[in-house]
């Protein structure tokens, strides 16, 4: 299980440890989750051709049932060797709520590898110096440095992205924050040190003791702040379009409507399916410029666009912030824009199936 904040560049590392372990003949399953349908990180895995499950509605520790369902469906056709789960990035309490009674209900079924959480560099660095205005609240930050807590490794992402005295500055934070720690340097887009990281995963121990001793009346309101929202739209037009550019335009869109109302983005995701192509658009934060992540390098005349946005504001406003972008970028580029599905809440209060408070 890898975790980590939204935005930290879970999926991509899942996606290429998949592969790795498919090259040594492995059979592999992955496991996505989110508080509801649409995810964009689902269709992104099972678009690469992974044997993707997910689970959607509640995070794994709410429905640490249907986790075991979802895994037992992977193993219909060909038992997985190795299984990757991604938990909602805005889960933590995991050790508590779903290694330890992996490892005390179905011990004789797994073995355990280290429990990763990678650090997102952009809101991790403000909230580990504890600067003011790092963008969420301190309910909200309380998550971030939860997750951090509970890890036995922890992963400082993007290094591509940062100058070695930036990364170098994370690591001291994490390592004077959390002693103790395995910490990895890692890029998940170019694979740098990824050599490392599936050395660790190899290593055989006791690996998911850190329990946490957590406020989940805290846990829970830094959840709310949270405007979460996955939409499915049709889009379709008279002439071709290039899908990279819509999917593109959509997120910048979507960026400067959510900055001018002064909202905190954990997180933006757009998803392009059409016949086998697929591109993504992404934006992990308000101080990052939207990037087009996986580009489908193709021309439609219609497709299947699935929004993900995890973003510090009321619902209805993150809602209709992404109504109105949707439907003008579509419009800019001669389309049209048919919402079939929307949903847009506030996270409920985490109430886990199983919490096992020691690690005895």
């Amino acid at each position: 299980m890898v975790g980590g904040f939204l935005g930290a560049g879970k999926t991509t590392t899942l996606a290429r440890l998949a592969r790795h372990y498919q090259e040594q003949g492995l059979n592999v399953g992955v496991v996505t989750n989110d508080q509801a349908s649409d995810l964009v990180d689902t269709n992104m895995l099972r678009s690469q051709g992974f044997d993707v499950g997910e689970v959607a509605g509640s995070c794994f520790c709410c429905n640490f049932d249907g986790l075991m369902g979802t895994i037992e469906k992977l193993g219909e056709n060909q038992r997985p060797d190795v299984i990757l789960a991604e938990p909602v990035g805005s889960c933590t309490d995991l050790v508590a709520t779903v290694v330890q009674p992996l490892k005390k209900l179905f011990d004789a079924e797994f073995s355990i590898a280290p429990y990763c959480v990678i650090l997102k560099p952009s809101h991790g660095a403000r909230i580990l110096r504890n600067e003011s205005g790092a963008g969420f609240s301190p309910k909200a930050a309380y998550i971030l440095k939860k997750q951090l807590e509970e890890a036995d490794a922890i992963l400082v992402n993007r290094i591509d992205e940062l100058e070695e005295s930036e990364v170098e500055e994370l690591a001291g934070l994490v390592d004077q924050n959390y002693p103790g720690r395995a910490i990895l340097r890692t890029s998940a887009r170019t694979g740098a040190g990824f050599e490392a990281l599936q050395a660790l995963l190899q290593q055989q121990g006791e690996f998911g003791r850190r329990v946490l001793d957590i406020d989940y009346d805290i846990y829970a309101e830094g959840e709310a702040e949270l405007g979460w929202l996955n939409a499915s739209v049709h889009v379709a037009a008279e002439r071709p379009f290039s899908l990279d550019d819509l999917l593109l335009d959509i997120i910048r869109r979507l960026s400067s409507d959510l900055d001018r109302a002064g909202a905190e983005t954990a997180h933006l995701k757009a998803i392009g399916l059409w016949e086998g192509f697929f591109g993504v658009a992404n934006l992990i934060s308000r101080d990052h410029v939207p990037e087009l992540s996986l580009p489908s390098h193709c021309e439609v005349r219609e497709f299947e666009l699935i929004v993900n946005a995890r973003v510090a504001t009321d619902p209805d406003v993150l809602e209709a912030s992404v109504t109105r972008v949707v439907t003008a970028a579509c419009a800019a580029a001669g389309a049209t824009a048919e919402f079939r599905q929307t949903q847009c809440f506030r996270p409920g209060r985490p109430t886990p199936t199983h919490r096992f408070a020691t690690a005895d």
